[in-house]
């Protein structure tokens, strides 16, 4: 099968893209921290699955999905690289023990349920469950990779954040993912939710923010949860500190509104629910003043 995989060395592309708007707007950041699809070939290599398989953990095409916040006059930041090999919405060191051949420093967090599941900073498993590697790893290479992917993302991260609140006093991180249509089973005859809304349950947001971002996506007909079953990653735990004025809030997009699952390629859904996420950008960049200003 061919697989569309863009075979590019991490070296050779930046870790991170942002597109800036011509003139910034808004206190509103766009963020896609799981959609980069540059696979080394060294990484290829290094995997006991093959592209389609690694793709998995991929949120695919979401970039795309939001590609319309710069002409709102928000920023878009993407990550270049996959989240198989090196994942920005864990903590820096998230480690899992068995897969490096030393012993890891011991302020690696090696406890944590992610971790636990196989899926730290330097993922054991894709997001389906097959160990990614052949063989097992040096520390030095995590450090690598941390050093390179993870830092730069959240240099940039922190940087835009900085600057959303020196321009409007404040800011609302916009954290995009998708999630697999099995993620969630039907309940009770219900269909899963096409959305769910991620704001840790209410600690790294106004409740504001959520009650306007879930009655747009209902009022286009959309099934919608809040926190069930993800109430936000690392990125909306880490930046969303309402008492500092910035608010962050994670959106899951199921993928089978735009995706074939199977194949890893674009359903004919996919240009009307980018639309559709066009709406809710405009939407979210035109009132966030008044949802979070001080």
């Amino acid at each position: 099968m061919d697989v569309p995989v863009d075979r590019i060395a991490t070296q050779e592309v930046p870790p991170v893209l942002v597109d800036r708007p011509a003139i910034h707007t808004s206190p509103v950041i766009f963020a896609s921290p799981h959609s980069g699809r540059c696979y080394s070939s060294a990484f290829l290599a290094s995997s006991r699955l093959d592209a389609l398989n690694l793709r998995r953990s991929e949120d695919c095409f979401v970039d795309e999905l939001f590609a319309a916040a710069p002409e709102h006059g928000v920023p878009l930041l993407s990550a270049t690289f996959p989240r198989a090999y090196c994942d920005a919405n864990r903590e820096p060191w998230e480690l899992d023990p068995t897969m490096f051949e030393d012993t890891l420093p011991p302020w690696v967090n090696t406890t944590s349920p992610r971790v636990g599941a196989g899926l730290g900073t330097i993922a054991r498993v894709v997001a389906s469950g097959e160990a990614i590697y052949r063989a097992r790893l040096n520390f030095a290479e995590a450090e690598r990779r941390v050093d390179a992917l993870w830092r730069p993302y959240h240099d940039t991260l922190t940087s835009l954040i900085g600057g959303a609140k020196a321009l409007f006093g404040c800011c609302l991180l916009i954290d995009c993912h998708s999630m697999p249509s099995n993620a969630q089973p039907t309940r009770g005859g219900v269909r899963h939710a096409d959305f769910v809304l991620g704001d840790a349950h209410g600690s790294a947001s106004t409740p504001r923010v959520t009650r306007h971002v879930e009655r747009l996506l209902t009022d286009l007909g959309y099934v919608v949860r809040r926190n069930d079953p993800y109430a936000g990653g690392f990125v909306t735990r880490h930046y969303g500190r309402p008492r500092d004025h910035v608010h962050a809030l994670q959106i899951e997009i199921s993928r089978d509104l735009y995706m074939d699952e199977a194949r890893i390629v674009r359903l004919p859904t996919f240009d009307a629910l980018r639309r559709d996420m066009t709406t809710v950008i405009a939407s979210i960049v035109r009132e966030a003043p008044d949802l979070i200003s001080p």
